[in-house]
């Protein structure tokens, strides 16, 4: 007789059956498996979840807590079971955490236009830097979240006079699969992303499938699609290489800086939402606002 299922597995086989985003999946099986490895058990209890709390309050972000009472919650709503994450005392205490921890999240460092000169001035022509270059401009040029990035096929890609236009088949705010277009211009110098994935296709005789491939030893494209924490990496990497200091960054600052830099340039919002594909203007404030902080500068005017 096979061994009955434990509740652990019937929840992660419940996730890969929900329908929820990709990531969100990944993260909340992530959380569950994080949850049940320190001890504690699916279906659990009020007790051994505030245990659990309690043993991780200060070692991990209060958003991180949150967000894995969430995939416990939900791991117990799927399998039809009452989750004790409605307990009160269990909201009073992320409550707690929320004023003694603080919520702020550590953002990205934006990448700016001279630190992404100084990368690309630092490349070589082989195939890895072929491959990196274009990554890099088009992920800053489209302002894609990394996922976004390396989810990109070449059947989303049409050539136009202009440059690139790149069919987005889903993302992060776009659950439904709708879609949509970016635009990928070319660009009269060293940073123009519409050469650098021309002379990458060019080089790599990709016709078809992930843009962004692992290579084999022979410096050749092996069908293997870039995993999404490549970005990052490649990010810091290629950072180092150019003499920079690589702590604050990440694949997020791709796309914080082509916000940063297109709010200093004086392009409206909207325009600026077009491409990155935030719903609402204020979800564009931070960078705008930091982009700001020199222009009319009080204390310039003033001494």
């Amino acid at each position: 007789m096979a061994p009955r299922p434990s509740r652990r597995s019937m929840a992660a086989s419940r996730f890969m059956q929900a329908d929820i985003a990709d990531n969100t999946r990944r993260a909340y099986l992530a959380d569950l498996h994080h949850y049940t490895d320190c001890g504690c058990s699916i279906p659990t209890t009020v007790n051994e979840l505030l245990w659990y709390l309690d043993e991780r309050a200060g070692l991990d972000a209060v958003s991180t807590l949150k967000r894995r009472v969430m995939a416990i919650r939900y791991a117990h709503v799927i399998q039809g079971l009452a989750s004790p994450t409605d307990d009160p005392t269990v909201k009073l205490v992320l409550r707690n955490f929320k004023r003694r921890y603080g919520t702020a999240q550590r953002q990205a460092k934006p990448l700016l236009r001279r630190e992404l000169r100084k990368i690309i001035r630092s490349m070589n022509k082989t195939a890895k830097d072929l491959r990196d270059k274009a990554l890099l401009l088009v992920g800053f040029a489209g302002a894609f979240r990394r996922s976004e990035l390396i989810g990109l096929n070449i059947e989303d890609l049409e050539r136009v006079e202009q440059g690139y236009l790149i069919k987005l088949r889903r993302s992060k705010t776009d659950q439904e699969q709708i879609g949509r277009i970016i635009a990928i211009p070319k660009i009269r110098n060293s940073l123009c992303p519409v050469t650098a994935i021309d002379r990458w296709l060019q080089a790599a005789t990709i016709d078809k499938g992930p843009i962004f491939q692992r290579l084999a030893r022979n410096g050749k494209p092996n069908g293997v699609r870039l995993c999404a924490a490549y970005v990052s990496s490649v990010l810091k990497s290629r950072l180092r290489a150019a003499g920079i200091k690589a702590d604050d960054y990440s694949a997020h600052s791709l796309r914080a800086g082509l916000v940063t830099e297109a709010a200093k340039a004086g392009v409206p919002a909207w325009k600026i939402q077009q491409t990155t594909g935030h719903k609402t203007e204020s979800m564009l404030a931070r960078y705008i606002r930091d982009a700001d902080l020199w222009t009319g500068n009080a204390a310039h005017a003033a001494m």
